[in-house]
């Protein structure tokens, strides 16, 4: 018996379910493909050249945005293919 795994799968295997599974819109609680990737980085804690990326679906991209242009993060939105290398880099 795993007391860990009481309450079904761990998030260690939500995890890797996602990792291997659709890429998904990093909007809270949407579960629709992602079509957009957000770049972005925090100046304070990241360096000027990092990129930290949220993925998004067409519905809500423009809130995704707007989250990030408000707070100063946003660097740049483009098109997401399953195979593009910048998701990679997520952190």
């Amino acid at each position: 018996m795993n007391i860990f795994n009481l309450g079904g799968t761990s998030s260690a295997g939500r995890d890797s379910e996602r990792a291997t599974g659709p890429a998904l819109c990093s909007r809270k609680g949407c579960r629709a493909g992602a079509q957009w990737q957000l770049l972005w980085n925090n100046p304070r804690i990241h360096t000027p050249d990092r990129r930290k990326v949220w993925l998004s679906c067409s519905e809500h991209r423009d809130w995704l945005e707007d989250y990030l242009q408000t707070r100063g993060l946003w660097k740049e939105t483009l098109p997401f293919a399953a195979n593009d290398a910048t998701v990679n880099e997520a952190g």
